[in-house]
């Protein structure tokens, strides 16, 4: 596959989208959404690939919307690459492997949010997360609105998108924005060790888990619970258990 505007390696049963503009730090135009939209379903097609990280090259994992792409552009269209845009968010809101987010640098606007849209983020020390689109008069996208809250809470969430104040990687992580921070020539190596112990697990399992996951932020209580008993019985009754239980007893001896 070639790409324009990201770098997309697999190995083992990992891959990495890396976000490839590092000469406008790689600010998001029509062109990289494109071609990261094509990256997440070839992950999703490939019965190999258990995880996905996403990151940037250069000194930025992304600085947000690359304005130079929307002069000119007229209400209509404005709204069908929002509507683009947003289609994505999805996808990675809902994707059914794990994804990473190892965040280098500038993290701002649409790349704040396409890292809030992955289900674990890891910030390298010198990582700078903000939502500057207050300043600009323009409004945040990718459902930030909601998941910023989801991980520190509606005050805090509201402080960080009214004042557009940014914050660093070790701020980001006392506030539960992100998991971890690293130094930064960690960053890669903690987020592919990250991927390589998820991926050791059943990919079945987890797909079930993080449906419930996001299904409670929805979903009744009662609903849940029984959509958990259904994927219980799903995956004990999948041909990797027996499979799956050896590997845990024989490790338990090993320990012993």
């Amino acid at each position: 596959m070639n790409f324009e505007c990201i770098i997309y390696e697999k190995n083992n049963h990992v891959s990495v989208i890396k976000l490839n503009r590092p000469k406008v730090l790689n600010a998001m135009n029509k062109q990289l959404w494109l071609d990261l939209q094509q990256a997440l379903a070839d992950t999703i097609d490939d019965e190999k690939i258990r995880v996905l990280i996403i990151t940037g090259e250069g000194r930025a994992f992304s600085t947000g919307a690359d304005l130079k792409d929307s002069k000119g552009r007229s209400l209509k269209a404005y709204r069908d690459y929002l509507v683009h845009l947003q289609e994505i968010s999805r996808t990675i809101i809902r994707y059914p492997k794990p994804t990473i987010a190892a965040v280098n640098g500038y993290a701002l606007g649409s790349g704040y949010e396409l890292a809030l849209a992955c289900d674990i983020r890891i910030a390298a020390d010198s990582a700078k997360f903000g939502s500057p689109e207050a300043r600009v008069s323009s409004s945040v996208t990718g459902g930030a609105m909601r998941l910023l809250q989801d991980l520190v809470g509606p005050g805090k969430a509201r402080e960080l998108l009214f004042t557009c104040d940014y914050i660093d990687g070790k701020e980001a992580e006392r506030i539960g924005l992100v998991n971890k921070t690293v130094p930064d020539d960690k960053l890669m190596e903690e987020a592919v060790a990250m991927a390589e112990k998820i991926a050791a697990n059943s990919l079945f399992s987890i797909n079930l888990i993080k449906k419930g996951l996001n299904m409670a932020k929805e979903a009744s209580l009662d609903a849940l619970m029984d959509y958990e008993v259904e994927a219980c019985l799903a995956t004990v009754s999948a041909p990797e258990r027996a499979e799956k239980l050896e590997e845990f007893q024989d490790r338990k001896k090993v320990s012993e």
